[in-house]
């Protein structure tokens, strides 16, 4: 009888411990140095992602190495544009292929700490679903105004703006910030300044308009929620326990700084539009990326909500293709043979931060030309497809 109860103890034990399958699918996360595999050993072409490589390698954006000219050139037609931001020249094309976790290829300096302009929206975000897991927030579709007091959202108009419109770039908010007007940032073609300040404003939450300044109003709403600089939250809650380096930034204007609590706190950017904004190389990218990737989550601590990772890419009412300062691959319209349900960060000059939960695979990119990225993902995803 104590045989075949042993017996039975020994079976039951046996079962209940983990096979080797299930203990290797348990994620990867990098410690201080990313272990790297070659792709054959993840069940990918080697010949198509060396293909993918070539391609970022060569497909450098056409615009200036120094960002305060190229900054310059590209906003010349904004009624009284100035840089009022740091800036700094920029380097290579760049890069990071993750799959499952591991790096399975790479190309130029990954260690680079260079200006990432709208990538930084992104980040942004986040503070902002920090702030709803912390309850600072109670609802993302909240007027914004039952938070911030000082003006910023008083009128008609203004008075509608929630948080959620902020987010997905639909507010159509109207007045100054830092002395830069709304109505200035990216101007339509056509019509004076007397036409775009007395335009008819849309309903907020109708009407898409991609504009910095109301998304540095959205980093400025923040800072008042939080009370303490958001470089400073960034840092504690996601940036050190990702385990990224010392060497990133994250930089507002020399006329953005505002009394918080008794002591001048700046409020940063949303981007690099008027200069600012997260300086940062494509190694601490590939980690914000990588906690994305997996919900949130970053080895035992759940960072930010999986339900917050998951509304942050859905596509919102004003604009299919875009979520909460992420943009989307709705329809695969972006990128043919791509899934759908990609989204991905990106700023001005190539700057890219993409996730694809279906293959597990993480891209970063730098200074890569836009029209040719959709290639590169592609045949990144046709070597995983061709090895199933």
């Amino acid at each position: 009888m104590r045989r075949n109860i042993l017996f039975n103890l020994l079976i039951v034990l046996f079962f209940a411990l983990p096979s080797r399958a299930q203990v290797s699918q348990k994620p990867y996360y990098p410690d201080s140095v990313w272990q790297e595999k070659k792709p054959e050993d993840l069940k990918m072409s080697k010949q198509l992602v060396d293909s993918a490589i070539q391609l970022a390698m060569h497909s450098e954006v056409k615009m200036d190495r120094d960002l305060r000219i190229a900054n310059l050139k590209a906003y010349a037609d904004e009624p009284n544009y100035r840089i009022l931001g740091p800036t700094k020249e920029r380097g290579g094309p760049a890069g990071l292929v993750i799959k499952n976790g591991y790096i399975v290829a790479q190309w130029g300096d990954v260690k680079r700490v260079d200006m990432t302009f709208s990538a930084t929206k992104s980040y942004l975000s986040s503070i902002a679903g920090l702030a709803i897991d912390a309850g600072l927030i109670k609802n993302v579709h909240d007027r914004v105004d039952g938070y911030v007091w000082d003006g910023s959202f008083d009128g008609v108009h203004n008075a509608k703006i929630t948080w959620a419109h902020l987010l997905t770039q639909s507010s159509d908010w109207s007045g100054q910030l830092f002395d830069t007007y709304d109505w200035a940032d990216r101007p339509p073609k056509t019509g004076g300044i007397d036409d775009w300040k007395n335009r008819k404003l849309n309903e907020p939450g109708t009407f898409f308009k991609y504009n910095d300044v109301r998304v540095n109003l959205l980093a400025y709403s923040l800072l008042q929620v939080w009370r303490k600089p958001l470089p400073q939250i960034l840092k504690e809650k996601i940036m050190d326990p990702i385990g990224a380096s010392t060497t990133w930034r994250w930089y507002g204007y020399e006329n953005s700084f505002v009394n918080m609590d008794g002591v001048m706190v700046q409020s940063v950017s949303g981007g690099g539009h008027f200069g600012g904004g997260m300086f940062i190389n494509t190694l601490d990218h590939a980690r914000y990326g990588l906690l994305f990737l997996r919900n949130g989550k970053w080895k035992n601590q759940q960072l930010l909500s999986e339900n917050w990772v998951n509304e942050a890419h859905q596509p919102s009412v004003a604009n299919k293709s875009y979520g909460y300062l992420w943009w989307l691959n709705t329809g695969a319209n972006k990128w043919p043979g791509v899934p759908e349900s990609v989204y991905y960060a990106v700023g001005f000059g190539g700057n890219y931060i993409i996730i694809d939960h279906e293959h597990d695979l993480l891209v970063v990119a730098r200074w890569m030309d836009g029209a040719k990225i959709g290639e590169l993902m592609a045949l990144l995803i046709q070597s995983i497809e061709s090895k199933k």
